[in-house]
Formats: C-alpha cells, sequence, structure tokens
C-alpha cells in the first residue's frame, strides 16, 4: 500500500472508527488486517497467531459470548459459551457435540487483534494468513446491554498477555 493511500485509510479510520472492517477493506481494496491496523493505536493492539490456542482457551473459560463470521454472503452470530477445544489431526477442534462446534485451521492465524472501539464494544478478531478475519469474539453484554465486567477484564489480561 503506498504511504499517501495508508494515510488516507488512517485519518479515515480515525474520523470513522465504528466503520464496519469488512466494507472498508472491500471499498478501498484492502485487507481487512490492513484496516484494523489503520485504527487509531489506543483502539488495537496485535498479537501473534502462535497464541490461537492459548487464546481460544481463554475464552472458553468467558462465558456467554457472541461469535461472529462475516463472508461476502453472509453474516454468522453465534452467542453462548465457546466451547474448549484441543489441536489434533491440523485442526483446533472445538470439543463439544451440539451448539459451537467444528475445526479451525489454526496454523492460518497470523494474529489476534484486541479491538476496543465505539462500534459494539470490545472485540478480538483472528486475522488469517492472507490478511482476512477468520472470525470475531465479542465481549458479552449484561441485562442493560452494557459490557460485561468480568468479560472486559478477561479481555484485557488476555490483550496484555497476548499483544504485550
Amino acid at each position: 500500500m503506498l504511504s499517501t493511500d495508508l494515510a488516507d485509510l488512517k485519518a479515515y479510520m480515525a474520523d470513522n472508527p465504528g466503520a464496519v472492517i469488512e466494507d472498508v477493506a472491500r471499498g478501498r481494496n484492502v485487507t481487512p488486517r490492513a484496516v484494523i491496523e489503520a485504527l487509531p493505536s489506543s483502539m488495537v493492539r496485535m498479537g501473534g497467531g502462535e497464541h490461537f490456542a492459548a487464546a481460544m482457551q481463554d475464552v472458553a473459560q468467558w462465558g456467554e459470548v457472541t461469535l461472529i463470521v462475516h463472508t461476502d454472503d453472509a453474516i454468522f452470530e453465534f452467542t453462548g459459551s465457546i466451547p474448549a477445544g484441543e489441536i489434533g489431526r491440523g485442526y483446533f477442534n472445538l470439543m463439544q457435540p451440539k451448539g459451537l462446534h467444528g475445526h479451525l485451521r489454526h496454523e492460518r492465524c497470523a494474529g489476534i487483534a484486541f479491538v476496543e472501539r465505539p462500534f459494539m464494544g470490545k472485540n478480538s478478531a483472528f486475522v488469517n494468513a492472507d490478511g482476512g478475519i477468520m472470525f470475531k469474539v465479542f465481549v458479552g453484554r449484561d441485562e442493560t446491554r452494557a459490557l460485561r465486567a468480568d468479560q472486559l477484564a478477561r479481555f484485557r489480561q488476555l490483550a496484555d498477555r497476548i499483544a504485550a
């Protein structure tokens, strides 16, 4: 990306921090990771993808969160507890028979972004090797729709460990 394009993207994200990452990326022909990294530094911290399993094990202890998978064709949302998982046969396997389960290609995770911005609160975005977003995990909300303080503390503690 040219430095003028990067400066323009950073200015845009400073003025529009709540913009949908994938929409900005598509509109500017850049990766979602480039958009995340263009957010003001006070809103994002990046950790390495090698922390994928540890991050997922931690998130599995948070309780009810919202996991989002955003593709060009759909936005899938799951609200509930993320199951514990383990690495086996080349995947990080979510270990429960019902609800959210499946097999994640953990080795394609190139980074974990800890994002705190106006749009929908606090989330972790797991970024793939191509600069795309594998999925996002949003801190849960309580019965008054406020962010859960216990999860927000866990989110920040995980960011401190991974993105130090």
